[in-house]
């Protein structure tokens, strides 16, 4: 199997095309190929498979062999993908999500490469129960929260893919490992949850760090930018456009007045190309 090392700000994926469903043993490949010691390394696989509702369906298995609903840096990672492999050659381009339906992308070119990706995210949901959460509110908005005895105030967002939005002081100093692996699993989010800590720099800027479900700690996640900016002009933090800085580099996150959707852009990168031998997919 033929792979492409990707990533979006940090994000890193194996990216697979060329199968026409999904493997069977992928949750098992995941856990075999993104161990960043025994393996090649990534936060998780991203096959890009036929559609008939779209030019490409995304699947995307986690590290740890769960799968994403939707992650919006795999999928400027895809559009790049295929753009640069020249299975496509305009500029728009349709991918199928399990969270989040057809989305439409917009791609920045110059000379035949992809410099940046413009992702219409479609709507936040921001019914409790829809999430999901265990929670019937909408939204859920400063919702009081424990985990191992301390207190956090919580907004949920989905974006095709469950979010758990807390403000702290300096998101770059949190402990992120501590508190997220536990935020991840409590018992309001019933299909478990990404976690952001978000601090506020000005209404045109945010930083954030990310737990994300299945994958732990990463350097970007294009959803939880996406939830993050939702919930910030929910509180009035922040203007309804805004830059989301994460370690990896910087996201420019819309969430449109006029159609209630939320577009994302930013990066994607070619890391290298390589192929997987045959033998730990016949231990599988």
């Amino acid at each position: 199997m033929k792979f492409t090392k990707m990533h979006g700000l940090g994000n890193d994926f194996l990216v697979f095309y060329g199968e026409k469903s999904l493997p069977e043993h992928a949750s098992y490949l995941a856990q075999k190929w993104c161990n960043r010691y025994f393996g090649v390394g990534a936060d998780g696989l991203v096959f890009i498979l036929p559609s008939e509702q779209a030019d490409f369906k995304m699947r995307i298995i986690n590290s740890d062999g769960t799968e994403a609903e939707q992650c919006g840096n795999a999928i400027r990672c895809v559009c790049k993908y295929v753009y640069e492999k020249g299975y496509v050659s305009r500029e728009r381009v349709t991918i199928e999500t399990l969270g989040a339906g057809v989305q439409q992308a917009v791609l920045q070119t110059k000379s035949g490469a992809v410099s940046s990706v413009r992702i219409d995210m479609g709507e936040p949901i921001l019914n409790g129960l829809a999430i999901p959460t265990i929670l019937d509110a909408s939204p859920v908005l400063d919702w009081p929260i424990e985990a191992a005895g301390r207190r956090f105030s919580f907004t949920a967002v989905s974006m095709g893919n469950p979010h758990c939005i807390i403000y702290v002081d300096d998101a770059a100093a949190f402990d992120l490992n501590t508190w997220g692996p536990k935020l991840e699993v409590h018992p309001y989010f019933p299909q478990k949850t990404n976690v952001e800590f978000a601090s506020i720099t000005s209404r045109n800027r945010v930083e954030m760090r990310v737990w994300e479900r299945g994958a732990g700690p990463t350097l970007a996640c294009g959803t939880g930018a996406c939830a993050t900016l939702v919930s910030s002009v929910l509180h009035g933090y922040t203007n309804r456009t805004a830059w989301i800085g994460l370690p990896g580099g910087d996201l420019y996150v819309e969430w449109n007045e006029a159609d209630n959707h939320v577009y994302m852009s930013g990066p994607a990168e070619i890391v290298y190309e390589g192929s997987m031998g045959t033998a730990i997919v016949e231990e599988a």
